[in-house]
Protein backbone atom coordinates (compact mmCIF):
# COMPACT_ATOMS: atom_id res chain seq x y z
CA UNK A 1 0.00 0.00 0.00
CA UNK A 2 1.81 2.90 -1.06
CA UNK A 3 1.25 6.47 0.51
CA UNK A 4 2.03 10.44 0.20
CA UNK A 5 4.51 10.98 2.63
CA UNK A 6 5.97 14.86 3.92
CA UNK A 7 9.46 14.30 4.68
CA UNK A 8 10.80 17.81 6.90
CA UNK A 9 14.56 18.17 7.92
CA UNK A 10 16.18 21.29 7.65
CA UNK A 11 19.52 19.32 7.00
CA UNK A 12 19.41 18.63 2.97
CA UNK A 13 21.43 14.93 3.13
CA UNK A 14 18.76 13.73 5.72
CA UNK A 15 16.27 14.93 3.68
CA UNK A 16 18.04 13.59 0.78
CA UNK A 17 18.31 9.93 2.40
CA UNK A 18 15.12 9.27 3.91
CA UNK A 19 13.49 10.42 -0.05
CA UNK A 20 15.90 7.79 -1.35
CA UNK A 21 14.34 4.99 1.36
CA UNK A 22 10.97 6.14 0.50
CA UNK A 23 10.61 6.31 -3.23
CA UNK A 24 12.80 3.03 -3.03
CA UNK A 25 9.59 1.40 -1.60
CA UNK A 26 7.44 3.25 -3.91
CA UNK A 27 5.99 6.11 -1.33
CA UNK A 28 5.41 9.57 -3.19
CA UNK A 29 7.70 11.82 -1.21
CA UNK A 30 7.51 15.67 -0.69
CA UNK A 31 9.75 17.84 0.67
CA UNK A 32 10.20 20.65 3.42
CA UNK A 33 13.04 22.16 5.14
CA UNK A 34 11.27 24.26 8.05
CA UNK A 35 8.71 24.28 10.22
CA UNK A 36 6.49 27.16 8.23
CA UNK A 37 6.98 25.64 4.35
CA UNK A 38 6.10 22.29 6.33
CA UNK A 39 2.69 23.20 7.48
CA UNK A 40 1.98 25.29 4.36
CA UNK A 41 2.55 21.85 2.55
CA UNK A 42 0.75 19.83 4.93
CA UNK A 43 -2.69 22.12 4.35
CA UNK A 44 -2.21 22.45 0.69
CA UNK A 45 -1.14 18.67 -0.77
CA UNK A 46 -2.49 16.72 2.78
CA UNK A 47 0.07 13.77 2.52
CA UNK A 48 -0.85 10.62 4.71
CA UNK A 49 1.84 11.12 7.07
CA UNK A 50 4.47 13.35 7.93
CA UNK A 51 8.22 12.90 8.91
CA UNK A 52 8.92 15.36 11.12
CA UNK A 53 12.60 16.51 12.52
CA UNK A 54 12.77 17.79 16.00
CA UNK A 55 15.92 19.87 15.87
CA UNK A 56 14.99 22.35 13.35
CA UNK A 57 16.26 26.05 14.10
CA UNK A 58 12.72 28.81 14.44
CA UNK A 59 10.05 26.33 14.78
CA UNK A 60 11.17 23.15 16.10
CA UNK A 61 9.21 19.80 15.59
CA UNK A 62 7.03 19.77 18.64
CA UNK A 63 6.21 23.13 17.86
CA UNK A 64 5.23 22.13 13.94
CA UNK A 65 3.64 18.57 15.35
CA UNK A 66 1.26 21.16 18.09
CA UNK A 67 0.72 23.59 15.08
CA UNK A 68 -0.43 20.57 12.90
CA UNK A 69 -3.02 18.80 15.35
CA UNK A 70 -4.51 21.86 15.95
CA UNK A 71 -5.74 22.60 12.81
CA UNK A 72 -8.51 20.58 11.82
CA UNK A 73 -7.16 19.91 7.89
CA UNK A 74 -4.01 17.99 9.57
CA UNK A 75 -5.00 17.10 12.41
CA UNK A 76 -5.78 13.41 10.95
CA UNK A 77 -2.38 13.04 9.59
CA UNK A 78 -0.05 10.99 11.56
CA UNK A 79 3.09 12.50 12.61
CA UNK A 80 6.44 10.90 13.30
CA UNK A 81 8.87 12.59 14.83
CA UNK A 82 12.62 12.17 14.05
CA UNK A 83 15.36 12.91 16.17
CA UNK A 84 19.16 12.47 17.20
CA UNK A 85 17.66 12.75 20.70
CA UNK A 86 16.68 9.40 22.52
CA UNK A 87 16.21 10.47 26.05
CA UNK A 88 12.86 10.27 27.61
CA UNK A 89 11.37 13.60 27.94
CA UNK A 90 11.60 14.24 24.55
CA UNK A 91 9.89 10.74 23.88
CA UNK A 92 7.03 11.56 26.01
CA UNK A 93 7.24 15.78 24.51
CA UNK A 94 6.60 14.31 21.15
CA UNK A 95 3.78 11.87 21.89
CA UNK A 96 2.04 14.82 23.88
CA UNK A 97 2.14 17.35 21.28
CA UNK A 98 0.17 14.91 19.20
CA UNK A 99 2.75 12.84 17.64
CA UNK A 100 1.82 9.16 16.68
CA UNK A 101 5.78 7.84 16.90
CA UNK A 102 9.12 9.18 17.91
CA UNK A 103 11.91 7.33 15.73
CA UNK A 104 15.48 7.96 16.75
CA UNK A 105 18.22 8.94 13.94
CA UNK A 106 20.16 6.83 12.90
CA UNK A 107 16.51 5.20 11.72
CA UNK A 108 16.08 1.24 11.76
CA UNK A 109 14.62 0.70 7.98
CA UNK A 110 13.19 -2.51 9.14
CA UNK A 111 11.38 -0.38 11.75
CA UNK A 112 11.01 2.77 9.59
CA UNK A 113 8.89 0.80 6.76
CA UNK A 114 6.96 -1.41 9.18
CA UNK A 115 6.13 1.92 10.87
CA UNK A 116 4.98 3.47 7.39
CA UNK A 117 2.88 0.57 6.63
CA UNK A 118 1.26 0.30 9.90
CA UNK A 119 0.13 4.02 9.89
CA UNK A 120 -1.23 4.04 6.22
CA UNK A 121 -3.02 1.25 7.10
CA UNK A 122 -4.81 3.78 9.75
CA UNK A 123 -4.82 6.60 7.96
CA UNK A 124 -6.74 4.31 4.90
CA UNK A 125 -9.24 3.38 7.64
CA UNK A 126 -9.69 7.07 9.07
CA UNK A 127 -10.38 8.82 5.80
CA UNK A 128 -12.65 6.35 4.36
CA UNK A 129 -14.94 7.09 7.75
CA UNK A 130 -14.20 10.80 7.37
CA UNK A 131 -15.07 10.38 3.71
CA UNK A 132 -18.60 8.84 4.22
CA UNK A 133 -19.36 11.12 7.12
CA UNK A 134 -18.75 14.14 4.99
CA UNK A 135 -21.18 12.77 2.43
CA UNK A 136 -23.77 12.07 5.41
CA UNK A 137 -23.41 15.70 6.32
CA UNK A 138 -23.35 16.79 2.61
CA UNK A 139 -26.82 14.81 2.20
CA UNK A 140 -28.16 16.63 5.66
CA UNK A 141 -28.07 13.26 7.69
CA UNK A 142 -25.57 13.91 9.72
CA UNK A 143 -25.67 16.06 12.37
CA UNK A 144 -22.13 17.43 14.29
CA UNK A 145 -21.80 16.28 17.50
CA UNK A 146 -18.41 16.30 18.78
CA UNK A 147 -19.31 16.10 22.59
CA UNK A 148 -20.14 12.49 22.23
CA UNK A 149 -16.24 11.56 21.87
CA UNK A 150 -16.02 11.56 25.74
CA UNK A 151 -13.23 11.94 27.86
CA UNK A 152 -9.52 10.43 28.00
CA UNK A 153 -9.72 7.92 30.52
CA UNK A 154 -10.77 4.07 28.79
CA UNK A 155 -11.13 0.47 29.92
CA UNK A 156 -8.01 -1.34 30.00
CA UNK A 157 -7.22 -4.73 29.32
CA UNK A 158 -3.77 -6.03 30.44
CA UNK A 159 -2.55 -9.53 29.10
CA UNK A 160 0.50 -10.47 31.07
CA UNK A 161 1.96 -13.28 32.59
CA UNK A 162 4.26 -11.40 34.66
CA UNK A 163 1.77 -10.38 37.61
CA UNK A 164 4.36 -8.10 39.23
CA UNK A 165 5.11 -6.36 36.45
CA UNK A 166 1.32 -6.18 34.90
CA UNK A 167 0.29 -4.57 38.81
CA UNK A 168 2.63 -2.16 38.62
CA UNK A 169 1.64 -0.94 35.45
CA UNK A 170 -2.11 -1.30 36.40
CA UNK A 171 -1.38 0.80 39.61
CA UNK A 172 0.34 3.75 37.26
CA UNK A 173 -2.51 3.12 34.56
CA UNK A 174 -5.88 3.39 37.51
CA UNK A 175 -5.01 7.28 38.16
CA UNK A 176 -7.01 7.65 34.69
CA UNK A 177 -8.05 4.64 33.28
CA UNK A 178 -9.89 1.13 34.31
CA UNK A 179 -7.44 -1.52 33.88
CA UNK A 180 -8.03 -5.08 33.89
CA UNK A 181 -5.16 -8.02 34.51
CA UNK A 182 -6.02 -11.25 32.81
CA UNK A 183 -3.01 -13.41 32.79
CA UNK A 184 -4.75 -16.61 30.76
CA UNK A 185 -5.08 -15.43 26.98
CA UNK A 186 -7.99 -17.61 26.33
CA UNK A 187 -10.08 -15.91 28.85
CA UNK A 188 -8.35 -12.07 27.47
CA UNK A 189 -10.00 -13.32 24.13
CA UNK A 190 -13.23 -13.40 25.69
CA UNK A 191 -12.78 -10.13 27.95
CA UNK A 192 -11.82 -8.21 24.79
CA UNK A 193 -15.23 -8.86 23.30
CA UNK A 194 -16.34 -6.67 25.68
CA UNK A 195 -15.70 -3.18 26.63
CA UNK A 196 -12.83 -2.65 26.32
CA UNK A 197 -10.84 0.73 24.91
CA UNK A 198 -7.31 -1.04 24.85
CA UNK A 199 -5.65 -4.22 25.15
CA UNK A 200 -1.96 -4.08 26.12
CA UNK A 201 0.14 -7.39 25.38
CA UNK A 202 3.31 -8.42 26.88
CA UNK A 203 4.71 -9.86 23.79
CA UNK A 204 7.93 -10.96 25.47
CA UNK A 205 6.04 -13.53 27.86
CA UNK A 206 7.73 -16.75 28.51
CA UNK A 207 4.19 -18.84 28.79
CA UNK A 208 2.34 -17.43 25.80
CA UNK A 209 2.61 -15.94 22.55
CA UNK A 210 2.23 -12.16 22.83
CA UNK A 211 1.94 -12.32 18.81
CA UNK A 212 0.05 -14.87 18.49
CA UNK A 213 -2.69 -13.13 20.97
CA UNK A 214 -2.29 -9.63 19.26
CA UNK A 215 -3.11 -12.20 15.97
CA UNK A 216 -6.43 -13.37 16.96
CA UNK A 217 -7.84 -10.37 17.94
CA UNK A 218 -7.51 -9.00 14.70
CA UNK A 219 -8.92 -11.91 13.30
CA UNK A 220 -11.79 -12.00 15.02
CA UNK A 221 -14.63 -9.54 13.59
CA UNK A 222 -15.66 -8.08 16.79
CA UNK A 223 -12.18 -7.06 17.75
CA UNK A 224 -10.46 -6.58 14.91
CA UNK A 225 -10.77 -2.66 15.20
CA UNK A 226 -9.46 -2.95 18.77
CA UNK A 227 -6.15 -0.87 19.39
CA UNK A 228 -3.31 -2.86 20.57
CA UNK A 229 -0.22 -2.16 22.37
CA UNK A 230 2.59 -4.46 22.68
CA UNK A 231 5.22 -4.53 25.16
CA UNK A 232 8.28 -5.55 23.26
CA UNK A 233 12.23 -5.60 24.61
CA UNK A 234 14.49 -2.96 22.63
CA UNK A 235 16.56 -5.37 21.08
CA UNK A 236 13.91 -7.55 19.57
CA UNK A 237 13.63 -5.32 16.26
CA UNK A 238 12.48 -8.59 14.38
CA UNK A 239 9.54 -8.75 16.89
CA UNK A 240 8.76 -5.60 17.34
CA UNK A 241 8.67 -5.12 13.06
CA UNK A 242 6.58 -8.27 13.35
CA UNK A 243 3.92 -7.20 15.74
CA UNK A 244 3.52 -4.00 13.07
CA UNK A 245 3.19 -6.36 10.76
CA UNK A 246 0.41 -8.52 12.17
CA UNK A 247 -1.94 -5.15 12.91
CA UNK A 248 -0.33 -3.77 16.47
CA UNK A 249 -1.12 -0.22 16.72
CA UNK A 250 1.93 0.51 19.02
CA UNK A 251 4.99 -0.80 20.48
CA UNK A 252 6.43 -0.37 23.90
CA UNK A 253 9.75 -0.63 25.05
CA UNK A 254 10.98 -2.20 28.20
CA UNK A 255 11.77 -1.42 30.63
CA UNK A 256 8.13 0.63 30.48
CA UNK A 257 8.47 4.11 31.27
CA UNK A 258 5.42 5.21 33.05
CA UNK A 259 5.40 8.86 30.82
CA UNK A 260 6.00 7.32 27.66
CA UNK A 261 3.20 5.02 28.57
CA UNK A 262 0.81 6.97 29.70
CA UNK A 263 1.42 9.52 26.24
CA UNK A 264 1.12 6.25 24.12
CA UNK A 265 -2.18 4.69 26.18
CA UNK A 266 -3.98 8.23 25.86
CA UNK A 267 -3.09 8.79 22.31
CA UNK A 268 -4.71 4.78 21.19
CA UNK A 269 -8.11 5.35 23.26
CA UNK A 270 -8.44 9.50 22.05
CA UNK A 271 -7.48 7.24 18.48
CA UNK A 272 -10.20 4.30 19.00
CA UNK A 273 -13.02 7.19 20.94
CA UNK A 274 -12.33 9.51 17.12
CA UNK A 275 -12.86 6.61 14.95
CA UNK A 276 -15.93 5.07 17.08
CA UNK A 277 -17.42 8.51 16.69
CA UNK A 278 -17.09 8.53 12.96
CA UNK A 279 -18.69 4.92 12.95
CA UNK A 280 -21.56 5.70 14.90
CA UNK A 281 -22.41 9.07 12.72
CA UNK A 282 -22.07 6.59 9.52
CA UNK A 283 -24.51 3.92 10.79
CA UNK A 284 -26.72 6.98 11.64
CA UNK A 285 -26.66 8.25 8.33
CA UNK A 286 -27.21 4.75 6.72
CA UNK A 287 -30.05 4.33 8.94
CA UNK A 288 -31.95 7.71 8.27
CA UNK A 289 -31.17 6.80 5.09
CA UNK A 290 -33.56 3.78 5.05
CA UNK A 291 -35.90 4.67 8.01
CA UNK A 292 -38.77 7.24 8.04
CA UNK A 293 -38.26 9.86 10.35
CA UNK A 294 -42.03 10.52 11.68
CA UNK A 295 -42.77 7.43 12.44
CA UNK A 296 -39.68 5.47 12.52
CA UNK A 297 -40.58 2.35 10.18
CA UNK A 298 -38.43 1.74 7.07
CA UNK A 299 -39.18 4.11 4.26
CA UNK A 300 -39.75 3.44 0.72
CA UNK A 301 -36.34 3.49 -0.78
CA UNK A 302 -34.81 0.80 1.78
CA UNK A 303 -39.13 -0.96 0.85
CA UNK A 304 -38.15 -0.79 -2.79
CA UNK A 305 -34.90 -2.86 -2.65
CA UNK A 306 -35.92 -5.89 -0.35
CA UNK A 307 -38.95 -6.43 -2.11
CA UNK A 308 -37.43 -6.70 -5.72
CA UNK A 309 -35.36 -9.20 -4.23
CA UNK A 310 -37.99 -11.24 -2.98
CA UNK A 311 -39.81 -10.98 -6.13
CA UNK A 312 -37.07 -12.31 -7.99
CA UNK A 313 -36.91 -15.26 -5.47
CA UNK A 314 -40.49 -15.69 -6.22
CA UNK A 315 -40.59 -15.66 -9.86
CA UNK A 316 -37.43 -18.32 -9.59
CA UNK A 317 -39.72 -20.79 -7.49
CA UNK A 318 -39.52 -19.93 -4.23
CA UNK A 319 -42.73 -18.89 -1.82
CA UNK A 320 -45.09 -16.16 -2.98
CA UNK A 321 -44.97 -12.42 -1.87
CA UNK A 322 -47.77 -10.58 -0.51
CA UNK A 323 -48.18 -6.90 -0.54
CA UNK A 324 -50.72 -4.82 1.86
CA UNK A 325 -51.54 -1.14 0.66
CA UNK A 326 -53.10 0.74 3.38
CA UNK A 327 -54.59 3.88 3.04
CA UNK A 328 -55.61 5.61 6.45
CA UNK A 329 -59.50 7.00 5.81
CA UNK A 330 -60.26 10.98 5.68
CA UNK A 331 -56.64 11.99 6.77
CA UNK A 332 -56.58 15.49 5.14
CA UNK A 333 -59.78 16.30 7.63
CA UNK A 334 -57.49 15.48 10.48
CA UNK A 335 -54.75 18.00 9.32
CA UNK A 336 -57.63 20.73 8.71
CA UNK A 337 -59.83 20.22 11.54
CA UNK A 338 -57.16 19.20 14.17
CA UNK A 339 -54.12 21.22 12.47
CA UNK A 340 -50.81 19.21 11.81
CA UNK A 341 -49.30 17.64 14.78
CA UNK A 342 -52.35 16.14 15.95
CA UNK A 343 -51.80 14.49 12.63
CA UNK A 344 -48.41 13.89 13.06
CA UNK A 345 -49.13 12.08 16.11
CA UNK A 346 -52.30 10.05 14.45
CA UNK A 347 -49.29 8.68 12.09
CA UNK A 348 -46.95 7.88 14.71
CA UNK A 349 -50.09 5.88 16.84
CA UNK A 350 -50.87 4.01 13.50
CA UNK A 351 -47.43 3.01 12.59
CA UNK A 352 -46.58 1.28 16.28
CA UNK A 353 -50.04 -0.22 16.09
CA UNK A 354 -49.29 -1.32 12.17
CA UNK A 355 -45.79 -2.85 13.92
CA UNK A 356 -47.40 -4.61 16.48
CA UNK A 357 -49.95 -6.57 14.19
CA UNK A 358 -47.36 -8.17 11.58
CA UNK A 359 -44.96 -10.54 11.87
CA UNK A 360 -41.34 -10.39 13.03
CA UNK A 361 -40.69 -11.24 9.23
CA UNK A 362 -43.03 -8.85 7.80
CA UNK A 363 -41.81 -5.33 6.67
CA UNK A 364 -43.46 -2.43 7.66
CA UNK A 365 -43.06 0.83 5.37
CA UNK A 366 -44.31 4.75 5.53
CA UNK A 367 -44.77 4.77 1.74
CA UNK A 368 -45.40 8.72 1.91
CA UNK A 369 -48.25 10.81 3.06
CA UNK A 370 -50.57 8.90 5.05
CA UNK A 371 -50.17 5.46 2.84
CA UNK A 372 -48.09 2.62 4.48
CA UNK A 373 -47.24 -0.60 2.85
CA UNK A 374 -46.69 -3.86 4.62
CA UNK A 375 -44.00 -6.35 2.51
CA UNK A 376 -44.98 -10.39 3.50
CA UNK A 377 -42.16 -12.47 2.01
CA UNK A 378 -43.99 -16.71 2.07
CA UNK A 379 -47.43 -15.56 2.15
CA UNK A 380 -50.56 -16.30 0.16
CA UNK A 381 -53.27 -13.88 -0.73
CA UNK A 382 -55.73 -15.46 2.25
CA UNK A 383 -53.63 -15.46 4.44
CA UNK A 384 -52.47 -11.76 3.90
CA UNK A 385 -56.21 -10.85 3.38
CA UNK A 386 -56.55 -12.04 7.48
CA UNK A 387 -53.88 -10.13 8.71
CA UNK A 388 -54.60 -7.36 7.01
CA UNK A 389 -58.50 -7.89 8.71
CA UNK A 390 -56.94 -8.20 12.06
CA UNK A 391 -54.88 -4.55 11.37
CA UNK A 392 -57.94 -2.87 10.50
CA UNK A 393 -60.36 -4.16 13.35
CA UNK A 394 -57.33 -3.11 15.75
CA UNK A 395 -57.50 0.49 14.55
CA UNK A 396 -60.85 0.87 14.15
CA UNK A 397 -61.85 -1.16 17.29
CA UNK A 398 -59.71 1.25 19.74
CA UNK A 399 -59.64 5.63 19.18
CA UNK A 400 -56.59 7.30 19.45
CA UNK A 401 -55.77 9.40 22.06
CA UNK A 402 -53.15 11.30 20.17
CA UNK A 403 -53.18 15.36 22.56
CA UNK A 404 -53.44 15.42 26.28
CA UNK A 405 -56.61 17.96 26.93
CA UNK A 406 -57.92 16.66 23.14
CA UNK A 407 -60.28 14.07 22.48
CA UNK A 408 -59.62 10.67 21.26
CA UNK A 409 -59.64 10.39 17.45
CA UNK A 410 -61.71 7.70 15.91
CA UNK A 411 -59.45 6.30 12.46
CA UNK A 412 -59.90 3.74 9.92
CA UNK A 413 -57.94 2.66 7.26
CA UNK A 414 -58.58 1.19 3.73
CA UNK A 415 -55.92 -1.77 2.60
CA UNK A 416 -55.86 -3.79 -0.91
CA UNK A 417 -54.01 -6.94 -0.81
CA UNK A 418 -52.34 -8.26 -3.53
CA UNK A 419 -49.92 -11.51 -4.44
CA UNK A 420 -47.17 -12.71 -6.87
CA UNK A 421 -48.07 -14.55 -9.51
CA UNK A 422 -45.54 -15.53 -11.50
CA UNK A 423 -42.26 -15.32 -13.19
CA UNK A 424 -43.68 -12.22 -15.35
CA UNK A 425 -44.80 -10.61 -12.32
CA UNK A 426 -42.96 -7.44 -11.22
CA UNK A 427 -42.62 -5.80 -7.87
CA UNK A 428 -44.67 -2.33 -9.42
CA UNK A 429 -46.93 -3.98 -10.74
CA UNK A 430 -47.68 -6.10 -7.40
CA UNK A 431 -48.34 -2.28 -6.15
CA UNK A 432 -50.08 -1.12 -8.28
CA UNK A 433 -52.77 -4.07 -7.84
CA UNK A 434 -52.77 -3.79 -4.30
CA UNK A 435 -53.33 0.49 -4.72
CA UNK A 436 -56.09 -0.80 -7.20
CA UNK A 437 -58.31 -2.30 -4.20
CA UNK A 438 -57.63 0.57 -1.63
CA UNK A 439 -59.67 2.27 -4.39
CA UNK A 440 -61.82 -0.32 -4.36
CA UNK A 441 -62.56 -0.40 -0.92
CA UNK A 442 -62.45 3.50 -0.61
CA UNK A 443 -65.64 3.41 -3.30
CA UNK A 444 -67.32 0.81 -1.21
CA UNK A 445 -67.35 3.27 1.87
CA UNK A 446 -63.46 2.55 3.60
CA UNK A 447 -63.04 0.88 6.63
CA UNK A 448 -62.75 -2.65 4.84
CA UNK A 449 -60.15 -4.92 3.20
CA UNK A 450 -60.18 -5.88 -0.76
CA UNK A 451 -57.93 -8.58 -1.42
CA UNK A 452 -57.56 -8.69 -5.17
CA UNK A 453 -56.20 -11.95 -7.43
CA UNK A 454 -54.04 -11.21 -10.43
Amino acid sequence: MSARILVVDDIDSNVRLLEAKLSSEYYEVLTASDGPTALAIAASELPDIILLDVMMPGMDGFAVCRRLKEDPTTRHVPVVLVTALDGRADRVAGLEAGADDFLTKPIDDLMLFARMRSLTRLKAVIDELRDREASGRRMGVIAGAASRLGGSGGRILFVDDNERQAQRVCNELSVEHRPVIETDPAKALLMARGPVDLVIVNATSRVFDGLRFAAQIRSDETTRSLPILAVVDLDERIRAVKALEIGVNDILARPIDSGEMAARVRTQIRRKRYTEYLRANLDHSLELAVTDQLTGLHNRRYMVGQLEALMRRAAAGGEPVSVLVIDIDHFKRVNDSFGHDVGDEVLREFAVRLASNVRAIDLPVRHGGEEFVVVMPDTDLEAARRVAERIRLHVAGSPFRVMEGQEALTVTISIGVATSSGSEDQSNTLLKRADEAVYIAKSQGRNRVIARAA
